[in-house]
């Protein structure tokens, strides 16, 4: 039987995600999405792609989630975009909406699947998936860490004038200007930052990858980042489908690693068949194990606001 993929929302995030679902020829796909019309138009000249582009799945848009039956993995990232000015936290309330209800449609025809969150406030998000699926907590998931730490490594390579591929980063924590890129255990080729460039540089470049959603909203002033989110939220089903059990930073649910107990927060994952396989615990330094303790209290912050809302 072929693996199928649903996609929820096909705005920019969504419809990139199908489309690299398909070019990697990974699932069927199915593009959900409130507007009608849209999936369905999207579905289609993705489908018409695939003769030039070399690939040979199925892919459908649908207004409601019948078509989605049966799903291996489900996509969420329906929702409303940032503004400029607008903070991830300013979504929490109108997000938490659009969630539940693309939740309690996904599990209902896909009893089975792993969900995969994107719609921001990302963690919060995620602890709201985990809520109204009743899912273990192995098969709910959030995109954050490996975008994060694709930015981060982007801007260093960008700094030394490296190859990407060479560079590993590590980023932890929430997906805000909270996070806490892990400088002391990111390096090109092995060769630690700290001998690669000065403080003040390494300053800029977290800072920089702190913000670096804000950054492209700024630019776009009509919507948010796309391109990057649909690649990491790809990265992590192949990883899953494909059992390639790869270390990607995710957001997990948490239970006492890092001392941090009943959040969603991005930690080091092995991602395989079952969803979330493994969560690696580092040994952090007390200054980064602060950083972490505040990065989780500004995700406690907005799920303490969704408890007062349920």
């Amino acid at each position: 039987m072929r693996n199928k993929i649903t996609v929820v929302g096909a705005g920019n995030v969504g419809a990139n995600c199908a489309l690299r679902i398909a070019e990697k020829d990974l699932a069927d796909v199915v593009l959900v999405d409130v507007v009608e019309g849209v999936p369905q138009g999207k579905g289609l000249d993705l489908l018409e792609s695939g003769p030039v582009q070399g690939y040979d799945v199925t892919i459908t848009g649908s207004n409601d989630y019948a078509p989605t039956a049966n799903s291996d993995i489900v996509i969420i990232t329906a929702g409303f975009p940032r503004k400029p000015g607008m903070s991830r936290d300013d979504l929490l309330m109108a997000n938490y909406e659009i969630v539940r209800s693309a939740t309690e449609e996904s599990v209902k025809f896909s009893p089975n699947s792993i969900l995969i969150l994107v719609t921001n406030p990302l963690d919060a998000m995620a602890q709201a998936a985990l809520w109204v699926s009743k899912f273990n907590k192995e098969r709910v998931v959030g995109m954050a860490g490996v975008l994060d730490s694709a930015r981060f490594r982007t801007f260093i390579a960008q700094e030394l004038g490296v190859s990407v591929d060479n560079v590993t980063a590590v980023v932890l924590g929430g997906h805000g200007d909270t996070m806490v890129p892990v400088v002391r255990l990111s390096n090109v080729s092995g060769i630690p930052l700290t001998e690669l460039m000065d403080q003040p540089t390494i300053d800029r470049i977290v800072d920089r990858t702190r913000n670096g959603g804000a950054e492209i909203v700024k630019y776009l002033k009509t919507g948010s980042a796309y391109y990057a989110p649909s690649a990491a939220a790809v990265e992590m089903a192949e990883s899953i489908l494909r059992d390639k059990k790869k270390v990607l930073p995710c957001a997990a649910y948490l239970e006492g690693e890092y001392g941090i107990n009943g959040l969603f927060v991005g930690v080091p994952c092995k991602l395989g068949a079952r969803g979330i396989e493994k969560i690696y615990e580092l040994k952090l330094t007390a200054e980064e194990q602060a950083g972490l303790q505040k990065s989780a209290a500004a995700v406690q912050e907005l799920v303490d606001v969704l408890k007062s809302k349920r």
